[in-house]
C-alpha cells in the first residue's frame, strides 16, 4: 500500500511508520519538518519519503495528482486541519483514518459505554483555543468534519492513554521510574481501582490492520473495560524494575479521600488514575470490544512496563531529573508521612 502520514514523527508516528515498513507498505510523511526532524533521515530510512509544509498554511507539497491508497492523520486537533486535508486530499485517497481520542464523550459516568455513547458539544464551535475543555469537543468536530468531506471512506480510531517507549509527557511511565527507584511507594486509592491505557505499539498495529483491511467505521482503543487493576499495573511496574536490578519497593495504598484533602490530585499527581466513581464512574471501563472484534490485540502488561522503564533509563539525567507527571519524590515522602501520622494516631 501507499499510505500517506499526516505528521509521523511524534509519538505515535514513528512505531506506525516502522510497522508499516516492517510489512512492505510504501510511506509518505508530510509534517512541518519541526518534530524530531532527524526521525526518519539517513540511508536506513531511504524509503520513507518525507514532505515539509503545514497543514494550516502550505500544502502546496500535496498538491497534484499523486494518489495513496491511504493517509493517517495523527495531528489534527481542528476542524478545519482536519476540512483542509480531506478537501485537497478526498478524491485522491481510497481511505482517510483519523486517530482521534475517548475524550470525545460527553460523559465518563456510566461503565462500559462504546461507539454510540453522545459527543461532546461545545458552546462555541468556532473556537480555536486547544485545552482541556475545548479538546474533546473540538476532536469531535474533527470526526465530523473528515465523514462530511470523505463520506463511507473514513475510519476514526479513539485511543485512551497512549503509553509507552516514546512518551514524553511521563502520564504511564511516572510508574515504572518510580518503581526504579525503589523504596516505599504511595498508591493511590485502592489495589482494585480500574484503569485503562494502550500500548503505542499495539494502537500502531490495529491502524495498520484498520488500513490493510480497509476498516472502516469508528473504534475505541483501550485496554479491555475493567480487566485492568492500579494494583495490577503498580506491582508489574515493581517486578520489571526488580528484574533490571532495581533497589526493593514497598506499595501504600492511601485512600482517595486521603490524598484529596491533602491536594494530591488524581492523573496529573497520580498518573493513569481517577477514582470511577460519579461523574467518573465509567473511567477504566471504556468498551474496546468492537476494535477487539476488528483485530486490537495487546502485548503483556509487563513487556509495556519494561520497556517504558528502559526508555526512561536511557533519557538523558537532565531529563530525568524533571518529570511531567506525578509526585516529586519530596511531596510523596510529605503525603506518606501524613498517612503514616493519622494511622498512627487512629484517626
Amino acid at each position: 500500500m501507499k499510505i500517506l502520514v499526516m505528521g509521523g514523527t511524534g509519538f505515535l508516528g514513528p512505531h506506525f511508520v516502522e510497522a508499516a515498513r516492517k510489512a512492505g507498505h510504501t510511506l509518505t510523511l508530510f509534517n512541518r519538518g519541526k518534530t524530531n526532524p532527524d526521525r526518519f533521515s539517513g540511508e536506513d530510512y531511504s524509503d520513507v519519503e518525507q514532505l515539509h509544509g503545514d497543514r494550516k498554511t502550505d500544502m502546496k507539497a500535496l498538491e497534484g495528482e499523486r494518489r495513496w491508497d491511504a493517509v493517517l492523520d495523527t495531528s489534527a486537533y481542528l476542524p478545519a486541519d482536519v476540512t483542509r486535508s480531506t478537501q485537497l486530499l478526498g478524491a485522491r485517497v481510497g481511505q482517510y483514518l483519523l486517530v482521534s481520542t475517548i475524550s470525545v464523550y460527553a460523559k465518563t459516568d456510566t461503565p462500559n459505554q462504546d461507539e454510540t455513547a453522545p459527543l461532546a458539544q461545545l458552546a462555541d464551535p468556532n473556537v480555536t483555543q486547544i485545552t482541556g475543555e475545548t479538546y474533546g469537543g473540538l476532536k469531535a468536530l474533527c470526526e465530523r468534519a473528515a465523514e462530511k468531506e470523505m463520506p463511507g471512506k473514513v475510519t476514526v480510531v479513539r485511543p485512551g492513554l497512549i503509553v509507552g517507549p516514546g512518551d514524553t509527557t511521563d502520564r504511564f511511565t511516572y510508574w515504572p521510574a518510580r518503581a526504579d527507584r525503589g523504596g516505599e511507594i504511595l498508591a493511590p486509592g485502592s489495589a482494585q481501582d480500574p484503569t485503562q491505557f494502550i500500548d503505542v505499539r499495539d494502537l500502531a498495529a490495529f491502524l495498520l490492520l484498520c488500513l490493510e483491511r480497509r476498516t472502516l467505521g469508528t473504534y475505541n482503543a483501550d485496554a479491555p473495560a475493567g480487566k485492568l487493576s492500579m494494583g495490577e499495573v503498580l506491582s508489574a511496574c515493581q517486578q520489571v524494575a526488580g528484574e533490571l536490578k532495581a533497589p526493593a519497593s514497598t506499595l501504600t495504598w492511601v485512600p482517595a479521600a486521603f490524598l484529596e484533602a491533602h491536594k494530591v490530585g488524581p492523573w496529573q499527581d497520580m498518573p493513569a488514575w481517577i477514582p470511577a466513581q460519579g461523574e467518573y464512574a465509567g473511567f477504566g471501563r471504556i468498551s474496546s470490544a468492537k476494535a477487539q472484534a476488528a483485530g486490537l490485540s495487546y502485548r503483556p502488561l509487563r513487556e509495556t512496563a519494561r520497556d517504558t522503564l528502559l526508555y526512561w533509563r536511557a533519557l538523558p539525567a537532565e531529563r530525568r531529573a524533571k518529570p511531567k507527571a506525578g509526585l516529586s519524590a519530596a511531596r510523596e515522602a510529605e503525603v506518606l508521612a501524613a498517612w503514616h501520622a493519622q494511622a498512627k494516631s487512629g484517626a
